[in-house]
This record gives structure tokens, C-alpha cells and sequence, in this order.
């Protein structure tokens, strides 16, 4: 039995209804193209509909995964060693971890739509960064993952 590469790996893909507001973005830019003709209308639709979609598909496309010694968190990657505690956010706090708590020098990793984060302290003292905060869909198991991989 081989064990997976990854003890942690999450997508955060955008919302279904971000494919239909894809579709309507197209459907507006039929309408636009309307009194040019049908085949301009067509162009619009496939062309505005395909580039709302590439946009929310790349919004949506971040990952974060713990492999090997790293957090990998969208583009940033941290050496576990350098992490300390994790605290599992529910909905109420991470909103108010979001806003008001929030400290600019923190490394958020930000999906609106997922209501649910984890909040990693930074312990490297050359790091400015003084936490990580990431919108994740399953906080606890995140934790512990983090918890496991780290180095005793």
C-alpha cells in the first residue's frame, strides 16, 4: 500500500452560480451585438460566455496543499518549520478575522464564498508575516494535517 504525496490538497473552486453569471455575461454581449447581426450575436455569446468562464475558472484554481516539509498556499510556499499554531475558524470568526481583527501585514489567502478558515501563526522571526489566514472549505482537517506533517 503506497500512502499519498499529499496528507492535504484542496481546490477552492468558485461557485456554481459563477457558470451561470458566465452565461449571462455572454448572453449580454449577444445583446450588444444584436444590431450588427446573427453571426455578431453568436460571436458574443461563445466569445463573452468562454471569457467569463476562463475568468472565474482562474479565480477559482488556487490550491492549498501540505507537501512533504511546506505549506503551499496558492503562489506562497512556507516551510512548516517556520509555522506555529493553527486555530479553525468558524463562519463568525473568520469574517471577523477578515475585517476588523485583521492585520495588514498578514498573509490572507481570500474566497468570499467559502464562509469557513484556518488562521496559522508565523513563528520565523525574520517573517514579517505574523499569520496566514486561509479560506478553506475544511478547516479541522487542514489543522491537522499541519499538525502532522510538522517536524517534531
Amino acid at each position: 500500500m503506497q500512502l499519498s504525496a499529499a496528507p492535504y490538497e484542496e481546490r477552492l473552486t468558485a461557485p456554481r452560480t459563477w457558470w451561470l453569471i458566465s452565461f449571462l455575461v455572454g448572453l449580454s454581449m449577444a445583446l450588444i451585438l444584436l444590431p450588427f447581426g446573427t453571426l455578431p450575436m453568436l460571436g458574443g455569446l461563445a466569445g463573452g460566455t468562454a471569457v467569463a468562464a476562463v475568468a472565474a475558472s482562474s479565480y477559482g484554481s488556487v490550491r492549498i496543499r501540505v507537501v512533504g516539509d511546506s505549506l503551499i498556499a496558492g503562489e506562497a510556499k512556507i516551510p512548516l518549520a517556520a509555522l506555529g499554531e493553527a486555530e479553525v475558524m468558524d463562519a463568525e470568526e473568520a469574517r471577523a478575522w477578515r475585517t476588523y481583527k485583521a492585520d495588514p501585514r498578514a498573509f490572507l489567502l481570500l474566497r468570499s464564498y467559502i464562509p469557513t478558515a484556518l488562521r496559522v501563526e508565523v513563528t520565523d522571526p525574520q517573517d514579517p508575516t505574523p499569520y496566514l489566514y486561509l479560506s478553506t472549505r475544511e478547516p479541522e482537517r487542514l489543522a491537522e494535517a499541519l499538525r502532522t506533517a510538522k517536524p517534531a
